[in-house]
């Protein structure tokens, strides 16, 4: 441990207390990251999206990033408002979406295949019309893909924003190609693999999207979101202003920012940045750390990016 990480050592308990109450570890008999011995899981050690997932700040701003994303998508969004409580339950949503993406990075390969396999079997089921009335279905390979973009540019975003290394276009081109991989399993097709591919393609969706009625409802349950932690009120406003401050220029139009909301989004954004250390050094032994040492390797390798090829 580096002095200045010894320094914030006592600051972080708080906070590590915070993230245990607001995302709780699953309770035993759920997905072992210690076993087995040497399964690298879908990316493994030497891929950029174990360093990128691994950083709590640019992730949970990241999706909650994706979330005001997802809300202008009227047939990802109907999917969430015939077949989800998200009125009651958002944060349970929000921590099955943050389970699915750590399982699906870290979980040994059998584990993440079935976890696929699962949300695949979930995804059979969805089904109706949107608020304009066109059909939709969950297991769309187009619906498939909109979601991957929304969140993985979000998470890029995040880590740009929060993460402690610099992200180099050949960085963020890895990134993309390697967790496309999971949205190609799930039954997505044309899932962009770099940032240009993935700039055209939202170029291409961008005229489809709206910001409807269903939109205004969602975002005001997200805007009223009650985290089981201390300071409840500020903690989400500081996550959901930090999320916000991600949003690219077209979609905060669409949503109708606000100067205000502007304004608040850069204060949080300059406030996460300040706290992203406590929490780095406060989450220290999650599923990153522990599937490093399943595989045999320091998880101080996470602090680095990976030889990146020529």
């Amino acid at each position: 441990m580096t002095t200045f990480a010894r320094l914030l050592r006592p600051a972080s308990a708080p906070i590590r207390r915070w993230v245990l109450t607001a995302f709780p570890r699953p309770p035993s008999g759920g997905i072992d990251y210690d076993h087995p011995v040497g399964d690298p899981g879908l990316f493994g050690p030497s891929s950029v999206t174990w360093r990128m997932h691994s950083d709590f700040c640019g992730m949970l701003a990241g999706g909650l990033c994706a979330l005001y994303l997802q809300l202008l998508h009227p047939r990802a969004l109907a999917g969430v408002w015939d077949h989800s409580n998200f009125r009651e339950d958002l944060v349970g949503r929000l921590r099955r979406t943050t389970a699915f993406v750590g399982a699906t990075t870290y979980a040994p390969t059998s584990e993440a295949q079935a976890l696929i396999g699962h949300v695949r079997m979930i995804h059979s089921h969805v089904r109706g019309v949107d608020e304009a009335g066109a059909p939709y279905a969950a297991d769309d390979p187009d619906l498939l893909t909109w979601v991957h973009v929304s969140e993985m540019s979000s998470f890029l975003a995040g880590y740009r924003a929060y993460g402690p290394k610099a992200v180099t276009p050949r960085v963020a081109d890895a990134y993309l190609d390697e967790t496309r991989r999971v949205a190609e399993a799930l039954g997505a097709r044309d899932v962009p693999g770099s940032v240009a591919d993935m700039d055209a393609y939202i170029a291409q969706v961008l005229p489809t999207l709206v910001f409807g009625e269903r939109s205004h409802v969602v975002l005001d349950v997200l805007r009223r979101l009650d985290l089981p932690v201390p300071m409840a009120g500020l903690s989400r406003d500081l996550f959901l202003h930090a999320g916000a401050a991600l949003l690219p220029d077209w979609a905060a139009t669409l949503l109708q920012r606000t100067d205000s909301d502007l304004r608040k989004a850069r204060l949080a954004r300059g406030a996460l940045r300040g706290m992203a250390p406590l929490f780095r050094v406060a989450l220290t032994e999650g599923v990153a750390s522990r599937s490093c040492r399943r595989v045999g390797v320091d998880p101080a390798l996470l602090a680095h990016w990976p030889p990146m090829p020529e």
